[in-house]
């Protein structure tokens, strides 16, 4: 299975508490549910085409329990039934039982249990929300899609898919699509490590007169 990974995000690179006021209050986070009004058909269209991609999904343990605790009650949504049947896996090294039933929790070298999970067949293996799951899985590179929503808004404050200090990755864009409500999605690929280069090469014109100069000292010329 390919290994996806589909976040909501701010503008400044929020991720905690897209979808309502209390759905993530942890570490003081008063601003929850910013997603929600740019929500519109074409994206609840895209969302729903991505979840019948799904073979399973995983989960870290906070959004698992959040999710354990909404989709359940959410019968009369659309996507309930999928939600609710579809195999689920939870990293956690504090849970011991799951009651959003089929779940499996991952505990130990969790790394290592979802690239087993990676090896068997079927199309993906979602996780959604979960960024700090998401952060050490695309550090030990087994993330092979990231689908990013960004939400026309600044947040200011809550967790951070990114954060400071977190290792690079290289992408490459493979579908972008603005929706009607100002949803800019983003599809990537994962490419490796990430390219470094220096801007400008001397000249008359000061730096970046020249060109771009890359990691391998070729010189692109710049563009009139």
């Amino acid at each position: 299975m390919k290994l996806v990974v589909q976040e909501f995000l701010s503008l400044d690179g929020v991720s905690q508490g897209p979808g309502a006021p209390e759905e993530d209050t942890s570490d003081g986070f008063e601003r929850g549910g910013w997603f929600v009004p740019h929500l519109d058909e074409e994206f609840e269209r895209l969302a729903g085409g991505w979840l019948g991609e799904a073979d399973a999904l995983l989960f870290g343990r906070r959004t698992y329990q959040n999710f354990a605790r909404d989709w359940p009650a959410m019968t009369d949504h659309p996507l309930a039934g999928i939600m609710n049947g579809l195999p689920k896996y939870v990293a956690s090294r504090s849970l011991t039982t799951a009651g959003w039933d089929p779940t499996t929790i991952l505990s130990g070298d969790v790394p290592a249990q979802v690239a087993e999970l990676k090896r068997q067949p079927g199309r993906e293996l979602q996780i959604h929300g979960s960024a700090r799951l998401a952060q050490s899985l695309l550090a030990a590179g087994l993330i092979d899609t990231l689908r990013l929503v960004i939400a026309p808004v600044v947040v200011g404050q809550g967790r951070r898919l990114f954060p400071d200090g977190g290792a690079p990755a290289g992408l490459r864009l493979a579908e972008h699509r603005t929706t009607p409500g100002g949803l800019s999605v983003h599809v990537f690929e994962t490419a490796g490590a990430p390219g470094f280069g220096t801007y400008g090469g001397g000249g008359e014109g000061g730096a970046g007169s020249q060109g771009l100069v890359n990691t391998e000292g070729r010189t692109t010329p710049r563009a009139a």
